[in-house]
C-alpha cells in the first residue's frame, strides 16, 4: 500500500475520532448492521481502534449499545409484526428454512441459542424474530445478546490492547485488498437483494 493511500485511511479515521457526531454514527452504523447490512461492524471498529486505542473501551461500547438497541427492535418486530409481515421480514433478513432451525433450536437450547448467534459474525436478525415471535423472555433475550456481543467488541478491544502496535502494522500492510473485498461483497449483497 503507497503512502498516500495509508495516509487518507489514517486522516479518514482521524476526522472521524474528531468529530462530534462520531460516536453517534457509530451507534447507528451498528444497528444498521444488526438489522439490515450483512457488512461485519468490525470492519469499522478494527482499524479505528486500532488508529486510536484510548477510545477503544468507548468505541466497544457504543457498538454493544448501538447492536442492544437494534436487537431490541428486531424482537419487537417478531413479537408484534410476524402475523402480518412474517413473510416479508423472513424473506428480507433470511429464509424460512433458517427461521425454522433457529427457532426450534431456540425452543431446545434458549439462552445458549441466542448467545451462540450472537457470538459469530452472522446475521442476527433471524435471532431476533424467532425470540420475539416465540415468546422468549424478553431479559433473557437481552442479556444473552449483550453477552454474546459483549464478547465480541470487547473482545476486538482487549485484542487491541495485547497486540498493538504489531496488530496495527498488520492492518496497515491488509487494509486496502480486505476493504475491497468487503465492498464488493456489499455490492453483490445489494444486487441480490435488488435483482
Amino acid at each position: 500500500m503507497s503512502r498516500f493511500r495509508l495516509a487518507s485511511i489514517t486522516a479518514w479515521l482521524e476526522r472521524l475520532n474528531c468529530s462530534p457526531h462520531a460516536l453517534w454514527l457509530l451507534f447507528g452504523a451498528s444497528m444498521l448492521e444488526t438489522l439490515l447490512v450483512p457488512i461485519p461492524i468490525e470492519v469499522i471498529l478494527i482499524p479505528w481502534m486500532l488508529c486510536h486505542p484510548e477510545r477503544k473501551w468507548t468505541i466497544a461500547g457504543v457498538a454493544l449499545a448501538g447492536n442492544l438497541a437494534a436487537a431490541s427492535l428486531g424482537y419487537l418486530l417478531g413479537a408484534s409484526v410476524m402475523e402480518q409481515w412474517g413473510d416479508q421480514l423472513i424473506a428480507l433478513f433470511g429464509s424460512q428454512e433458517a427461521f425454522d432451525a433457529f427457532r426450534s433450536r431456540l425452543q431446545e437450547d434458549g439462552f445458549l441459542a441466542v448467545a451462540a448467534i450472537g457470538i459469530v459474525p452472522i446475521p442476527f436478525q433471524i435471532a431476533m424474530l424467532a425470540a420475539g415471535t416465540s415468546g422468549y423472555p424478553y431479559p433473557l433475550f437481552l442479556l444473552a445478546a449483550m453477552l454474546a456481543r459483549g464478547v465480541r467488541y470487547f473482545g476486538l478491544a482487549l485484542l487491541v490492547a495485547l497486540a498493538g502496535d504489531a496488530a496495527l502494522s498488520l492492518w496497515q500492510r491488509h487494509s486496502r485488498p480486505v476493504g475491497i473485498v468487503l465492498l464488493a461483497l456489499f455490492g453483490l449483497w445489494v444486487w441480490y437483494e435488488v435483482a
